[in-house]
């Protein structure tokens, strides 16, 4: 089993912005703890982030991967070129965000990429992206 863990738009700054919300863990030590615990269970993990929406439907439509790991950031609420990357591949992807994004703003209430997506997971910080592996994992 691969998994692609891929970050969108502003999370390079995680560890660094808005602490009370995204944690003291930087994006790349989150990443490691997602590795170990994919390696653990006999997985392969793929990490990639970009800031830019294009990269991010490439990245998409170009995986080998058996499931996508996605937190697409900003990009959540306003992608229809990233929903339609989704859409467009068989390779299921779960929806994450650190935060309860229900809870928060109201735009940040409104997803554009959920409806194809297999499953969304959020609130749980950094474990949001260990759930969301561990889905493919059962």
């Amino acid at each position: 089993m691969k998994l692609l863990i891929l970050n969108g738009v502003n999370l390079n700054m995680t560890g660094r912005r808005e602490k009370g919300v995204y944690g003291t863990r930087t994006l790349e030590e989150i990443n490691a703890e997602i590795e170990a615990f994919c390696k653990a269970r006999g997985a392969e993990c793929e990490f990639f982030q970009s800031n830019l929406e294009g990269e991010l439907c490439t990245k998409i439509q170009q995986t080998d991967a058996d499931g996508i790991v996605l937190n697409a950031g900003a990009f959540t609420h306003y992608s229809y070129a990233l929903r339609d990357a989704i859409a467009s591949v068989d390779t299921p992807v779960v929806e994450v965000h650190m935060s309860n994004v229900h809870a928060r703003e109201e735009f940040r209430r409104h997803s554009v990429i959920s409806e194809v997506c297999r499953g969304s997971v959020v609130g749980f910080g950094k474990n949001s992206y260990i759930l969301a592996a561990e889905s493919f994992l059962l």
